[in-house]
C-alpha cells in the first residue's frame, strides 16, 4: 500500500519511549504532524537526521506542529537513544507487528526488515499534504519539510 498526497493518513497507535500509546488521530483538529520513519536508532544518519529536527524545531511551526518519528527499534532502544540525544518528540516503535505502520505507509522494506526514510506532512484534517522518501543511505532535506508546512499555513 502507499499513501497518497491528498489521501486521508492511515492512523495508527503506537507506543513511544516511555511506554505511552500515541495515537495519530489524537493530533486531528489539532496540530499538523510530521511524520518521520527512519531505519534504525543508534545509527550515522537517523542521529543526524533527528538531532537536526531536535535543533531546528522552533522553525518548523512551533506549537502547531507535532513531529513523530517512527522505527522498528523497541521501545527500549528508543529510550536510551531518546535520552541520550534529548529528543523532545515521540520515538515510536513499530516492532510488532514488526514494521506493520510503515508498511501501511509504503515504506517498510521487507528484505532488510526495516522503515526506508520516508516523511509525510500531515495537515490538522489527516490529509497527507507532502512527502517524500528517500533510499537508507540518503538523508533528507530538512529545508523541505519547512516549505512543506509553510504551505498548510
Amino acid at each position: 500500500m502507499t499513501v497518497e498526497v491528498g489521501g486521508s493518513a492511515p492512523d495508527f497507535e503506537l507506543k513511544d519511549q516511555h511506554g505511552t500509546p500515541v495515537k495519530l488521530s489524537d493530533f486531528r483538529g489539532k496540530k499538523d504532524v510530521v511524520l518521520v520513519f527512519y531505519p534504525l536508532a543508534f545509527s550515522g544518519i537517523c542521529t543526524s537526521e533527528l538531532c537536526t529536527i531536535r535543533d531546528e524545531l522552533p522553525t518548523l511551526g512551533g506549537d502547531d506542529v507535532q513531529v513523530i518519528a517512527i522505527s522498528v527499534d523497541s521501545m527500549f532502544a528508543h529510550r536510551a537513544w531518546g535520552e541520550q540525544e534529548k529528543y523532545e518528540f515521540p520515538l515510536l516503535s513499530d516492532f510488532w507487528p514488526h514494521g506493520a505502520v510503515a508498511e501501511s505507509y509504503g515504506v517498510f522494506d521487507g528484505e532488510k526488515g526495516l522503515a526506508t526514510r520516508g516523511t509525510f506532512v500531515i495537515d490538522k484534517q489527516g490529509v497527507v499534504r507532502w512527502k517524500v522518501e528517500n533510499a537508507i543511505p540518503d538523508a533528507r532535506d530538512i529545508s523541505e519539510y519547512r516549505k512543506a508546512l509553510a504551505e498548510l499555513s
